[in-house]
């Protein structure tokens, strides 16, 4: 794959890799992850597609720097800035949690016009089932904004979020996941930076229920899959099923024994609903 870099107008960068021909299709990655969450699927979609995987901004290679605000209107912003000078006015997108989530602001918000959606496992409208985890999480971060605290914090989240983790993200266990753990956290021990970056975007990320988008999804126009797993505790399928009833041209699939890593638990199923859909 070929890493590439995106500059949005303020100067923050987006590195993505690249790889296939064919009609342009970005993947966006969850919360704490990177590109290579996608790798499990990369080689069936580069058949039919120019695939493209950023790292989202606070993630793998791309913008850390503190002077951002990191704010929901700027990474939305972002994102969509990204998508737009990459794939073009209407592309096929995709996103899981922070990906899906980003996704659904920018179309919602009228930032991005996408030929075709596709929204993996994330909150959508409801509240975060994992919120006392989060909370706890959230405030670890909020606490890297102390002088002297921001590096020791960087290192210790690599003690946290061991490469042990990954794999028990899969509702299959299985033990590829814990590279994708370890390629994850690689950079963030003793990045003083990254962690003061963190701590702003914990405190401007909606922790509450995001309601308003009951009155947004009627008014997207996308085609709009709903690929959902069947094992996430963190994203119940009912929250898929509310969405659909009220998108004008939406469907939903459910890919059965995923959880929250689908590309590592069933990558022949998630390849074959993308290409499906988007092809």
């Amino acid at each position: 794959m070929r890493l590439r870099l995106y500059h949005h107008r303020d100067g923050a960068r987006v590195a993505y890799r690249e790889t296939g021909s064919g009609p342009g299709l970005v993947l966006l990655h969850s919360l704490g992850l990177s590109h290579r969450e996608w790798e499990p699927v990369i080689e069936p979609l580069s058949t039919r597609f120019r695939l493209v995987l950023p790292d989202l901004p606070l993630h793998g290679d791309s913008e850390d720097r503190p002077r951002h605000p990191y704010s929901p209107d700027w990474l939305t912003e972002v994102i969509a800035g990204f998508c737009a000078e990459t794939l073009g006015p209407r592309p096929l997108v995709g996103g899981h949690d922070l990906g899906g989530e980003l996704l659904l602001r920018a179309v919602s918000g009228g930032l991005l016009s996408p030929r075709r959606l596709v929204l993996m496992p994330n909150r959508l409208h409801r509240r975060d089932e994992l919120r006392t985890r989060r909370a706890l999480w959230r405030g670890a971060c909020k606490a890297a904004a102390l002088p002297g605290v921001d590096r020791a914090l960087a290192r210790g989240a690599t003690f946290v979020f061991r490469p042990a983790i990954g794999e028990r993200l899969s509702h299959q266990r299985n033990p590829a996941a814990r590279d994708l753990m370890r390629h994850a956290f690689m950079d963030v021990a003793g990045n003083g930076n990254r962690a003061r970056s963190w701590a702003k975007f914990v405190r401007r990320w909606p922790a509450e229920p995001q309601r308003q988008l009951l009155d947004a999804y009627p008014a997207i126009a996308a085609r709009t899959l709903l690929l959902w797993a069947d094992a996430d505790p963190a994203h119940p399928l009912e929250a898929a099923r509310e969405a659909l009833d009220l998108l004008p041209d939406g469907q939903l699939r459910v890919l059965p024994d995923t959880g929250f890593l689908m590309a590592y638990d069933d990558p022949v199923g998630l390849a074959r609903e993308l290409i499906s859909f988007c092809g």
